[in-house]
């Protein structure tokens, strides 16, 4: 324990950011990074709880006092064999996790909890700052050959972990550079791209084949894959976004988040952008869906100089502190402000969008909305109905849909291989075993589980790789969630 007093004698302060007005006029990273007095004063309020529930909050079981503690007496090497013991890509988690862990922090019950997600940043870019992280080959090889279909964070870390365990492992992108959400759906303001491609190089050093335009089930046949490789992982994340099937869908000026998002990305990367180009600049923009997808558009579209930004949310306005219904230590669904929003934008909840109004040219001028009420029914379940008169209509030029993912793309090699699907439309797979109903080939990530977080996949692509390696040679030394905790 780093200091037993910390918590009481310093309180949480985040790292500041470039002031509003500079930031919005780039796509560059605006979080500034702790002196390390700062540093040091945030890693000593860990309490080093007996039973830390931070293990549990996280998806992938990272070992939290341990690297805080090592931080508080500047031990980097340590503090670095600690976190990457159980996170593959700390850089990730580090800049766009929501952090769970803090959810859970017993230090939260009554105070701000401790600063776990900004401390692991600092820990990864002062390990390559020291050049402590480098690419580290396997010793020996198996011969067994892996191919992983999709390069987002379920498929690099499993192609990492098997790659340590000293298979030969291909990775199939379809996209013109590997990083899959990372590269095309966050923007560089979150997640600068460099960040990303200095990963993919030390994997590549290490072995790994990236193949790029190589979309499997179109222009690269899985019979070829199924022939040629041991074991298969499709990691291909879930693609399809939910729809608004209203009045007024077809108009020019209504269109998929991911869509927006993506062909900004390549614009900041200087790579062709494919189909009509997607501007904010000098419209009307109203992004549909209140989650993370729909604050990077928040985000872009004030980067694009919109002329307004509105942002609706299906649901009511969540509470700004827990409720009863969300006891410490689970994630409470509290009002976020992201940093999206608080460069500008209109937030409003309990919102339906009725119709997508044309200006008689094809081309969208405004959005018809209700106001709704919502209840709990007698059997717990909250349920909204539309309020009488609240009918409005609001100028929009460019409406972004921002309502998640409903399941991978089926057309295409999914339907090709004939695997079974879940009732929700992923690749059916036990969390057990991560194996699908057709032999050798497995499945993790959003997939597998649906629309979820960075930090998930990675730990699915983790757990995947283990049961992948077990099939292959029969045990794996490759380490499970759990042992991490065991063994510190």
């Amino acid at each position: 324990m780093g200091k037993p007093t910390g918590f009481l004698e310093f309180t949480r302060e985040l790292p500041s950011k470039r002031p509003v007005q500079e930031r919005k006029s780039d796509y560059r990273e605006f979080v500034n990074v702790y002196s390390g007095q700062e540093l040091n004063k945030q890693s000593a309020r860990c309490m080093n709880c007996g039973i830390p529930f931070c293990h549990s909050g996280c998806p992938l079981g990272n070992v939290i006092p341990e690297f805080n503690d090592a931080v508080y007496r500047q031990q980097w090497q340590e503090a670095y064999e600690i976190l990457t013991s159980t996170n593959n890509f700390p850089e990730f988690t580090g800049r766009i996790c929501p952090a769970p862990c803090e959810s859970a922090c017993v230090l939260g019950i009554n105070q701000p909890p401790v600063a776990i997600e900004e401390i692991e940043k600092h820990i990864i870019e002062i390990a390559f700052d020291k050049g402590f992280v480098k690419a580290n080959p396997p010793a020996v090889r198996t011969g067994k050959k892996v191919a992983i279909v999709g390069s987002g964070p379920a498929g690099l870390a499993a192609a990492d972990q098997l790659n340590a365990a000293g298979h030969t492992v291909t990775v199939f992108e379809r996209d013109d550079e590997p990083g899959g959400l990372l590269r095309y759906g966050i923007p560089d303001f979150k997640l600068e791209k460099w960040v990303v491609a200095r990963r993919v190089r030390l994997l590549e050093e290490a072995g790994i084949t990236f193949k790029c335009n190589a979309n499997v089930g179109v222009n690269v046949s899985i019979n070829d894959l199924l022939r040629e490789f041991h074991a298969i992982v499709l990691a291909g994340g879930s693609t399809i976004p939910r729809d608004l099937p209203i009045p007024g869908r077809e108009l020019k000026g209504v269109h998929f988040a991911m869509d927006f998002l993506k062909q900004q990305n390549k614009r900041v990367s200087s790579l062709p952008v494919e189909g009509e180009d997607l501007f904010a600049t000098n419209k009307n923009v109203v992004v549909i869906g209140g989650g993370d997808t729909g604050s990077d558009c928040v985000g872009t579209s004030n980067r694009h100089k919109a002329m307004s930004v509105t942002q609706f949310e299906l649901m009511p306005k969540p509470p700004h502190s827990r409720t009863s219904l969300m006891p410490w230590p689970t994630y409470p669904m509290l009002l976020k402000t992201s940093s999206s929003h608080e460069e500008g934008a209109d937030r409003h909840w309990a919102i339906a969008t009725k119709e997508f109004v044309g200006d008689g040219k094809g081309n969208l001028k405004a959005l018809k909305t209700v106001k709704l009420e919502w209840k709990t029914g007698e059997d717990g379940r909250a349920r909204f109905t539309e309020i009488p008169g609240s009918e409005v209509e609001l100028p929009c030029e460019l409406a972004l849909l921002a309502m998640g993912f409903v399941h991978p793309q089926h057309h295409g090699l999914l339907k090709e291989l004939d695997v079974e699907l879940d009732e929700r439309g992923n690749v059916k797979a036990s969390e057990k075993h991560y194996v699908t109903n057709i032999a050798k080939v497995f499945t993790a990530g959003d997939m597998r589980r649906g629309q979820s977080l960075v930090v998930w996949a990675i730990s699915e692509g983790r757990e995947c790789a283990r049961k992948v390696d077990e099939y292959l040679v029969g045990s794996s030394l490759l380490e499970r969630k759990d042992q991490s905790i065991i063994a510190l």
